[in-house]
């Protein structure tokens, strides 16, 4: 699974963005596991899925390293 780096949380919308290898992802709180969206911090490790959405790059079954 790739890992990446948490670089912005909007939590009370819902959504965040990672720093991974391929450039940037967009997650939602829906593909979160393990833990909730406002319990993720900026900076934190996480490893995920990589997927496309509508917009670009979207990361799944984002995971706390």
């Amino acid at each position: 699974m790739p890992e990446g780096t948490i670089k912005k949380l909007v939590a009370d919308k819902g959504f965040g963005f990672i720093k991974g290898d391929k450039g940037e992802f967009f997650f939602h709180h829906s593909a979160v596991e393990g833990t909730t969206i406002e319990d993720l911090q900026v900076g934190q490790q996480v490893e995920f899925t990589e997927g496309r959405g509508p917009k670009g790059l979207r990361a799944e079954n984002v995971k706390v390293v």
